[in-house]
């Protein structure tokens, strides 16, 4: 068990504290004072040494002294620093907060850049890291604080991290130790097949509904097909008769009309207007094969050469872009080379200057003539190397630029010699199309109509009075197979009527069949759903039962806490909540007095746990007249109206009066 106390622990410039300094010697102590005096400050300086934060949590509260207008007062170092016992060996923890006020360049006064802090353990200067780490490693934020404080397991942590706290501690109850605590539940284990509970539910869930469904939907299924049975009774053998006889009637009606529109003089005048078709159609494709094939010879003729002019026309196109594209590069050519004259002339235009440095420029005495003239000589090779080298520069560029203008010129010439050859091929080809046009006109107005044939004409002649005949004979027979027909119509409706009445009526056995399987499967539904709803009722059990176990085990962990683990919802399920209690009432309901001591019960279990004990702050102590006992130092922060600086009581001492402390 690891066992941490509070020495001392000084604090100066935090909050509205000019100095403190409280000693311990690691035994529980009393602190009193009237409001504003600095009770609560002293654990907002313990919390803010160990994690930066104050005793509500939070990390951005102010800690700097303020004066009386409310602005901070400035170039003060505020201190916390406190020493502990950590298992036998003293630690000493300290922080400096500061403001850091930096001089610019130029500038006669120091402006403010912002905070510091400086960090030391044992009086050993320490980066930040450096001292987190060793306060992580001394025990956790969290967890320190659940073992510091009666409150923060109830008041500063959410009950969802409270609950998995608390089933950390105890341990969690397994499914196979709730089906052993209540024999009904045995068999439920069989049920789950190796499900989860909450997986079987779900499944449940789903076939009741299913089954909710088709219960709904069965007597609604059964009720349609009793409205479709007949009441009546008729002979269903005399019905099947007399549908035999109607069909037999309209087959023979059939076989008649057939007779009568195949008669021997319709089918043999048929056959001879079909004969007249076939030699009208060969009279028409002799006809137009002979004279029509010369046109479409022209006509494709007259394609190709509008296609080959097509062709012609877009090589002159690219010609015409190739010349202007050369004359294009042809003028910044010229430009070029006008450019590169008028540098040469500039550069071959320049002259010699030198400016002769006759005094040294360290000791400043003349030079000698000879080396004057040998500076001005070596200046002068450098000048006229570096024009000659210029002026052939130009030369070589000047000599690539006419090369591609003779460049350019040829492309010209080549293109324009094209452009003329294209634009000959076009003229003939124009001429060409004007030609073969000229000679499909006349053609078309040549062709004659082969309606005009002598030969059309006989057979078109004679296949009019072959129809002429036929319509003859068909007027004869259509009015007696007319009706034929309307009989045959009447028949087929006196049929339709009595096949569907002997329908209606042989599947009746078919319709009570099926009202007799709805109504064993809605009994089956029934059944099945009674098995899930017991099923539903283990389920709600064994979760009822799990929460009896696991609260009582929880609860055993404790000596005044009790814990609510889950409530019971409006449908019989169970919701999962985490809310202390005490003798039945609420933490929310209890006075202070058995909140501190109810806190101070958790604190005790969560150090048995964890094998850490700390020192316990109580604030607002006084509401309270007896603490539960605790294993622990406890510094009890009490409001007392007559301590107007704060007060000290210790065991054994029964006044003992904090020196060096002013509140600010």
């Amino acid at each position: 068990m690891k066992n941490v106390k509070l020495l001392s622990i000084n604090l100066e410039n935090f909050k509205g504290i000019k100095q403190f300094s409280l000693v311990t010697n690691g035994e529980s102590v009393r602190v009193f004072g009237d409001n504003a005096t600095g009770k609560t400050t002293l654990l907002d300086g313990f919390l803010w040494l160990l994690f930066d934060k104050d005793s509500q949590n939070k990390k951005d509260f102010s800690i700097k002294a303020l004066e009386t207008t409310g602005d901070e007062v400035h170039n003060l170092n505020h201190i916390v620093e406190a020493t502990f016992n950590i298992d036998g060996t003293e630690v000493l923890l300290k922080k400096v907060y500061f403001e850091e006020w930096v001089q610019k360049r130029g500038s006669s006064s120091k402006e403010f850049s912002g905070h510091k802090t400086k960090y030391y353990i044992d009086e050993v200067p320490k980066k930040k890291k450096e001292y987190t780490d060793y306060v992580a490693e001394l025990v956790e934020e969290e967890l320190f604080k659940l073992i510091t404080s009666p409150t923060f397991f109830n008041e500063q942590i959410k009950w969802q991290d409270r609950r998995k706290l608390l089933l950390e501690i105890s341990g969690d109850i397994s499914d196979d130790e709730v089906f052993a605590s209540d024999n009904q539940l045995a068999g439920l284990n069989l049920i789950l097949k190796g499900r989860s509970l909450d997986d079987h539910r779900k499944v449940i869930a789903e076939r009741r509904k299913l089954i909710n469904e088709d219960l709904k939907t069965i007597p609604i299924r059964i009720n349609e097909i009793n409205k479709s049975i007949p009441v009546d009774v008729v002979d269903i053998e005399s019905l099947k008769n007399d549908s035999k006889d109607i069909e037999k009637q309209m087959d023979e009606n059939k076989t008649l009309i057939h007779n009568i529109q195949n008669g021997q003089a319709l089918q043999s005048k048929q056959l001879e207007l079909g004969k007249v078709q076939n030699d009208l159609e060969t009279v028409k494709r002799t006809f137009e094969s002979d004279s029509k094939e010369k046109l479409y010879q022209l006509q494709t003729k007259l394609q190709e050469e509008q296609s080959n002019l097509k062709i012609n026309d877009m090589k002159i196109s690219e010609q015409n872009q190739g010349i202007s594209y050369a004359n294009g590069n042809l003028k910044r050519i010229n430009e070029d080379l006008v450019k590169l004259r008028d540098e040469w002339k500039h550069i071959n235009a320049k002259q010699f200057e030198h400016v002769e440095e006759c005094v040294c420029p360290t000791c400043e005495q003349d030079l000698p003539v000879d080396q004057v003239d040998a500076a001005r000589q070596k200046a002068l090779e450098s000048f006229n190397a570096k024009k000659s080298t210029m002026l052939a520069e130009i030369d070589t560029k000047g000599k690539g630029i006419a090369q591609n203008k003779n460049k350019s010129l040829e492309d010209i010439n080549s293109n324009i010699a094209n452009l003329e050859k294209f634009n000959t091929i076009r003229s003939e080809k124009v001429k060409q199309i004007e030609k073969v046009a000229a000679e499909i006109a006349t053609l078309k107005g040549t062709l004659k109509d082969v309606s005009e044939s002598p030969e059309y004409i006989k057979f078109m002649n004679l296949g009019q009075a072959l129809e002429q005949e036929i319509a003859s004979i068909k007027n004869q027979s259509e009015q007696a197979t007319v009706d034929i027909k309307n009989a045959n119509i009447q028949l087929a409706s006196k049929k339709h009527l009595i096949d569907a009445e002997i329908a209606e009526y042989a599947n009746i056995g078919n319709l009570k069949a099926r009202i007799q399987e709805y109504e064993e499967q809605e009994e089956m539904l029934a059944k099945e759903y009674q098995k899930l709803e017991h099923q539903v009722f283990l389920t709600e059990e064994f979760v009822r039962r799990k929460v009896e176990l696991l609260t009582e085990k929880i609860n055993a962990k404790f000596k005044l806490a009790r814990f609510k683990l889950f409530e019971n919802q409006i449908n019989g399920g169970l919701n999962e909540v985490c809310e202390t209690t005490y003798n039945g009432v609420d933490y929310g309901s209890l006075n202070n007095a058995m909140r501190v001591n109810v806190g101070l019960d958790i604190i005790e279990t969560l150090s048995n746990h964890y094998g850490i004990v700390a020192p316990i702050f109580v604030d607002n102590a006084e509401a309270v007249t007896k603490l539960n006992a605790i294993d622990a130092q406890i510094i009890s922060l009490v409001v007392s109206e007559q301590d107007k600086t704060l007060r000290v009581e210790s065991k054994g001492d029964d006044n003992l009066t904090i020196l060096n402390m002013e509140v600010i």
